[in-house]
């Protein structure tokens, strides 16, 4: 299915002959195709294709939304957005971003969008086999499964904007199950990109099989102050919930603990927070953001500090700045809220190697799993998660551990980061390097 841009121009007319002072369409149409197996067998195909729009209306100074899937019902989405404006207040500082000139960005694979449904099975079941071949001891797999989706993005508004993308996404996860002695323990392993190359379907599926053998054995340990190492994949989810805080949307809410700390020093120094809409076959690049304003570079915490805030349109106008291209739609039928295009931890310095991060502890926890992380409060910043990985001893791991806790506060945890990793990932669109984090109460 493909964006229809006749379309739009039709409903931008009709709004404003309709007597909006100004109107928007944003278009979304898109393919996705999955496949999933288990033991060498299909477990599930599934393909979707959809075409929807959503229209925002200011009338009066009062803002208004309405969407469809339905092209047929343009004129009569136009009146049902209008409509809903005579239920909202007044909003000052609401309107549309006049036209500027985006970078162009590559983040669509014609390959990856002509991915037929044999292709997808066979992506699936390479995955599933990597893991049976990385360790004798995996006896069966849960969740593997590889999907595509392609899309087509158009926003046009009637102050000019007037611009269209394609995309791809790819990503490929299976759970895996490695069983000794009676015991079992789970893996779990994730990759993903926009074009094919991106992403090993191999290396997906032995990290799986490596993370769960690595865990038999599993003990738990005495309550300690200890150096930590994250994981790159928990340390991104430590950096999601850190990333609410850099919202404007959450500042002006009152819902940060950020506010009124730009220009100050906020984390360990060690620290750079970027979000790069541009960033080379990242997840969440694009050449604009879900207004239309074009997508970029921002280092948002450097050094540790607070550098700046992600913006909309109208979260800018709110505080006479500028938007940063971070307007967000979870999809067609959602109006733009502000959030990260491709979110990140960079090392302020030289970056550090993991096995350079377990020689610097005498004696240390190596975490690899988290849970409960979606408990995290992101406007106290207090969270308390049960972890598990390997305990490390004398620079490298020495035995499994389980069932411990560590609990504290998110910028505080930051605030006592020693040193960031050279080996960023992305899972979705937050990514992060592994970070040695100094003493730190884990609790049994």
């Amino acid at each position: 299915m493909k964006t229809d841009g006749g379309l739009s121009e039709k409903i931008i007319t009709l709004a404003l002959k309709e007597g909006a002072e100004q109107a928007e369409v944003f278009q979304k149409a898109s393919r996705m195709l999955s496949a999933e197996v288990k033991s060498g067998e299909v477990a599930a195909v599934e393909s979707a294709s959809s075409l929807g729009f959503g229209i925002r209306v200011i009338r009066d100074g009062r803002p208004g939304f309405y969407y469809s899937t339905q092209k047929e019902e343009a004129e009569s989405a136009v009146r049902a957005a209008l409509e809903t404006d005579l239920y909202a207040e007044p909003d000052e500082y609401a309107g549309f971003p006049e036209p500027s000139k985006p970078e162009s960005t590559e983040i669509h694979d014609p390959r990856a969008a002509s991915v037929t449904e044999d292709d997808a099975i066979k992506k699936a079941l390479a995955i599933e086999r990597a893991t049976f071949a990385a360790d004798k001891r995996i006896t069966r797999t849960r969740k593997a499964m590889a999907m595509f989706s392609s899309s087509e993005t158009l926003v046009v508004n009637s102050k000019g904007v007037s611009y269209g993308y394609p995309s791809t996404y790819l990503n490929a996860h299976i759970m895996s199950v490695a069983e000794e002695g009676g015991e079992s323990q789970m893996g779990y392993a994730f990759g993903a990109g926009r074009f094919l190359e991106d992403v090993d379907l191999e290396a997906v599926g032995a990290e799986a099989a490596r993370r769960a053998a690595s865990m038999l054995g599993a003990r738990k340990i005495s309550a300690v102050k200890t150096p930590v190492v994250l994981d790159s994949y928990i340390a991104t989810e430590f950096l999601s919930v850190f990333s609410a805080m850099l919202s404007s949307e959450n500042v002006q809410k009152g819902k940060s603990l950020l506010a009124g700390r730009l220009n100050q020093k906020v984390i360990s120094e060690s620290i750079d927070i970027i979000d790069d809409g541009l960033l080379p076959h990242g997840p969440g690049t694009r050449p604009i953001d879900d207004e239309g304003v074009p997508a970029a570079r921002k280092v948002l915490v450097r050094g540790g500090v607070l550098d700046g805030f992600m913006y909309n349109s109208r979260t800018a106008k709110k505080e006479c700045a500028k938007s940063t291209g971070n307007a967000v739609r979870g999809r067609f039928s959602a109006v733009p809220s502000v959030g990260p295009l491709n979110i990140y931890i960079s090392p302020a310095g030289k970056g550090m190697t993991q096995k350079e991060m377990f020689a610097s502890m005498d004696s240390g926890l190596y975490i690899i799993e988290a849970m409960g992380m979606h408990t995290a409060n992101p406007i106290s910043g207090e969270f308390s998660i049960g972890v598990s990985g390997l305990w490390v001893e004398g620079g490298e791991p020495s035995f499994p551990v389980k069932e411990a806790v560590i609990s504290g506060n998110i910028l505080e945890f930051f605030g006592r980061v020693g040193a960031v990793g050279d080996d960023l990932r992305f899972f979705g669109n937050t990514g992060s390097p592994s970070l040695l984090v100094g003493p730190t109460d884990v609790s049994a």
